[in-house]
């Protein structure tokens, strides 16, 4: 009864920082973060130089996590191939969250036949095979960093779309959506002003479970080949090419995998902490 008033949002944030797990995972992926952007820049050998007289060096005072088999830094190319990564998990958790949103607004609003054609066209993306999709985009795009986007974004909105539905189809009855419909609001606007923004903690939630997704999933295309090509790079690029050298230089391989092992541990914790904290039914 005493205590001060505050919103959703703060109540959040004030049982989010009382989980320890979770604030050292968010400080963690703000360090790797911020590493990415300046990482390549605190040193002066650039990520693509090559000096064959330096060639699998372990790391040294020069070279901090050593060099690769022809001769370029490993620092460098390390968070100059996390940039790459982070760009295509977010770019990509972009567009789940939008289509997905839209798609799933959409059917779970209306209901009836309408949901019910929609859901039979999610699940029919969801049947392809989803290595035999990044191939055929590969082939009709071409390798790179653009192909992987697209290749995710064809049916990685789909989880997010059945959430978003599943969700509206629980609050679309409720008395404040009646309302907003006898005054005369239309589809769209009871979709984005009132039934979206009900579904925003779930929808935090499934991104910070989607981002390491996306990742994880460029580096294991980019590891069979299919994904980011010389001379731009990403973990899982480095993971592949250090994967022929494993016996004696483990060094090429341990830093792009530490990178990424950290990567989605951080974000499943957070994702974790972010899921009890955006629960009204655990607050006290």
């Amino acid at each position: 009864m005493l205590r001060p008033n505050m919103t959703y949002w703060q109540d959040a944030w004030r049982r989010l920082k009382q989980n320890k797990v979770a604030i050292v995972s968010l400080i963690l992926l703000i360090v790797i973060g911020v590493m990415t952007v300046i990482g390549p820049y605190l040193t002066k050998y650039s990520f693509e130089a090559t000096n064959s007289s330096i060639i699998n060096q372990t790391p040294t005072a020069q070279h901090w996590f050593g060099t690769d088999e022809l001769g370029r830094d490993v620092f460098a190319r390390v968070w100059k191939g996390g940039r790459v990564s982070m760009i295509i998990g977010i770019l990509a958790t972009l567009i789940e969250v939008v289509v997905g949103c839209i798609y799933g607004g959409v059917a779970g609003y209306f209901g009836g036949i309408v949901d019910d054609i929609m859901m039979r066209i999610i699940e029919v993306l969801v049947s392809i095979p989803y290595l035999i999709v990044v191939i055929l985009i590969s082939l009709i795009v071409g390798k790179g960093m653009g192909s992987i986007i697209i290749a995710m974004a064809i049916t990685g909105w789909c989880y997010m779309a059945r959430l978003v539905r599943g969700q509206l189809l629980q609050i679309k009855e409720q008395e404040y959506v009646l309302a907003a419909q006898t005054l005369g609001g239309s589809p769209s606007r009871i979709i984005a002003k009132h039934l979206i923004p009900n579904t925003l903690g779930i929808i935090i939630v499934e991104v910070t479970f989607a981002v390491p997704g996306y990742i994880f999933a460029e580096a294991f295309l980019s590891y069979l080949g299919l994904g980011v090509q010389s001379p731009d790079t990403s973990w899982g690029a480095l993971a592949s090419a250090a994967q022929q050298n494993l016996m004696f230089y483990p060094h090429e391989l341990f830093f792009p995998s530490l990178m990424i092992s950290l990567t989605m541990l951080s974000f499943n914790l957070l994702g974790d902490g972010l899921r009890d904290a955006l629960d009204p039914k655990l607050r006290q």
